[in-house]
């Protein structure tokens, strides 16, 4: 394959991580993507995004991945952080119930900030802590089912699963796109020439990439 630059994509997804402070958000990102891990990485302070692009049936995904501290503190960003949000990551530590009590909350504030559309993954992170484990597989499958989200269980210091959980999500937002990229080109097909459709608000980061027409 030909090298592609760094601009060089098809597609760019805003996905953001929500979840309580000190579940491994950061780790996450860090692991997908740079490969690697902080056991002595601090709490977020505001709000971090960094991208990786992956390819998806012979496109090329820019990922651009959000992070944010899950203290109360910090909530005043909210409507920021999700605009324009097509994918997201729901991270609780399988060692700490109360971490998977509050998605509950969070999947409430995320829903009401974004698109119905949306693609949801509930991530148990910390997996390799086996003997330590609050959050039984099936509890997790049982809610994420009820809540028509996706699941897996992570390890960002064991490197586990954690390419694959992002890949899913972008997969999964690349299949909503490509549909109503469908929808709306017949929709187009039925109006008289001449006539555009404005699909998506604005400040909508993630869009398919345009062409630079006219530029000189």
């Amino acid at each position: 394959m030909a090298y592609r630059s760094d601009d060089d994509y098809d597609y760019l997804f805003k996905v953001v991580l929500i979840g309580d402070s000190g579940v491994g958000k950061s780790n996450l990102l860090s692991r997908f993507t740079r490969n690697e891990f902080s056991l002595e990485s601090k709490s977020t302070i505001g709000v971090e995004f960094a991208t990786r692009s992956i390819s998806v049936e012979d496109k090329v995904i820019k990922a651009q991945i959000w992070d944010t501290a899950g203290q109360e503190r910090y909530r005043a960003i909210t409507s920021a952080y999700y605009r324009g949000a097509v994918g997201a990551l729901l991270v609780y530590d399988v060692t700490r119930h109360m971490t998977f009590e509050n998605m509950e909350r969070w999947l409430k504030e995320l829903r009401d900030h974004t698109d119905s559309s949306i693609v949801i993954m509930l991530v148990g992170n910390k997996a390799d802590l086996r003997h330590l484990r609050g959050v039984t597989t099936e509890e997790a499958t049982a809610f994420a089912e009820r809540e028509n989200a996706f699941f897996m269980e992570t390890s960002a210091l064991e490197s586990l699963n954690v390419d694959t959980a992002f890949t899913e999500v972008l997969s999964q937002i690349y299949q909503v796109t490509s549909r109503k990229a469908l929808d709306a080109a017949d929709d187009a097909a039925t109006l008289p020439k001449g006539q555009t459709i404005n699909i998506g608000a604005n400040d909508d980061v993630s869009a398919v990439k345009k062409a630079g027409c006219c530029s000189s």
